[in-house]
């Protein structure tokens, strides 16, 4: 079951409302990316990266990632963003796969009457190409990806456009992420922030700090049982 991590200090209206990650919380995607930066290294630098190197940048704006690799003016930024883009066009969708129980998890969430985003730092093409392949886009009532924004997270913008949609308010409602960048973008929205242990981008041991979450959500199964718990709160 979920843990508490921590006490919201302002009082909290009732959840109605619950935003999902898309890499690396409802869609594995790990590989694929590990293995586009693994190509994008071989490419301009010929060597290959340390994987856990890769695993912290998770989360983060591409173009941030990128210049902080290889540096270099905008233009060279564009060029390598290219290259690591070109391997993920080819073999994006052999690579991905939903996490075991999240299909269910999304299932019972909309069943339960909650209000639901899709709030990812993905571009739009490959989050639907991964939406339509696994049949979870009837789970969302609202898709927001980095083109439907100028500011990323952990800027809270993505979130707020996604509760503008929803007519729902940052009082009443949770965002589940596994990077440190959801972490802070739920806690710069003012909603509650609900690390998943299913990923491998914010380990347990590093949720410290202004990085803690309010609560860790173990398993997908748990989610409902931990919105109970909020709700009852």
């Amino acid at each position: 079951m979920a843990d508490t991590a921590q006490t919201q200090s302002q009082k909290r209206k009732k959840i109605d409302t619950v935003l999902f990650d898309f890499d690396g919380t409802v869609m594995d995607t790990n590989e694929i990316i590990l293995k586009s930066w693994e190509y994008t290294f071989e490419q301009l630098k010929g060597e290959k990266p340390d994987r856990k190197m890769l695993l912290a940048t998770f989360g983060e704006p591409l173009k941030m990632t990128m210049y902080h690799f290889f540096g270099g003016d905008a233009e060279q930024v564009e060029r390598n963003i290219e290259i690591y883009r070109s391997y993920q066009r080819e073999h994006y969708l052999d690579h991905i796969r939903l996490f075991p129980g999240v299909y269910e998890m999304l299932a019972a969430v909309k069943a339960e009457g909650y209000r639901t985003a899709l709030v990812t730092s993905r571009l739009k093409p490959t989050t639907y190409d991964g939406v339509r392949k696994f049949e979870i886009g009837k789970f969302f009532d609202y898709i927001v990806t980095a083109d439907d924004v100028t500011r990323h997270k952990p800027d809270p913008q993505p979130t707020r456009k996604a509760l503008q949609y929803l007519r729902s308010s940052e009082e009443s409602a949770v965002m589940l992420g596994d990077t440190k960048q959801d972490v802070l973008c739920a806690k710069n929205a003012g909603v509650i922030s609900v690390l998943v242990g299913w990923s491998m981008a914010l380990p347990r041991e590093k949720a410290v700090g202004e990085l803690k979450p309010d609560y860790i959500l173990e398993n997908p199964e748990d989610l409902t049982g931990l919105l109970a718990s909020i709700n009852e709160k």
